[in-house]
């Protein structure tokens, strides 16, 4: 169940995050694969700057969203 929950929200989060970039997104798995780790990435991210966004499924969509904006935000510099 963790595994459909996680695959759930980075689908979703990565989604969100191409639309918040207009345009950033790569396609269903690409985005499933980016919203997964931009969860970590954000997770990583909260944790070192000591930032608590919540739990539960908002939570962790909103950790996973900004994780895969900063993903797409440091990929699009090396695109220029």
């Amino acid at each position: 169940m963790g595994l459909l929950y996680a695959l759930l929200i980075g689908a979703l989060a990565g989604w969100l995050a191409g639309k918040i970039m207009k345009g950033g997104g790569f396609g269903v798995l690409l985005n499933i694969i980016l919203g997964i780790v931009g969860g970590i990435v954000g997770n990583w991210l909260f944790g070192t700057l000591g930032i608590n966004i919540g739990s539960g499924v908002i939570g962790d969509l909103l950790t996973g969203v900004i994780g895969a904006v900063v993903l797409l935000f440091v990929a699009s510099l090396f695109k220029k």
